[in-house]
């Protein structure tokens, strides 16, 4: 496998651009940037200062976009999702601290 097949195979290698992550994920490129000042997502940059967002980020954003669509302020839904992910990684630790 080359290097260009191993970045691709990781989920977070910043691979899409705003445009190419909004048209993914059904949403606008404001709603992403909106995401990005309530801390859900962090984008990297390119080196000209573009946006660049990971598969991982992408799940997280099609998420918010769902509790939205669903209701939700995007304030609320980026806590939610935050706390989320949260639990889910200290059950994971948890389950490594019992079975080691």
């Amino acid at each position: 496998m080359t290097q260009s097949d191993d970045m691709l195979d990781d989920e977070d290698y910043p691979a899409y651009t705003m445009g190419r992550a909004a048209e993914i994920i059904g949403c606008s490129q404001d709603f992403l940037r909106r995401l990005g000042d309530a801390k859900l997502i962090d984008p990297q940059r390119s080196s000209g200062g573009h946006r660049r967002y990971s598969r991982y980020q992408l799940r997280l954003a099609a998420r918010a976009r769902e509790m939205c669509d669903q209701g939700t302020d995007i304030a609320s839904a980026c806590r939610i999702i935050i706390l989320e992910d949260q639990l889910e990684e200290a059950l994971r630790r948890n389950e490594r601290y019992q079975q080691g």
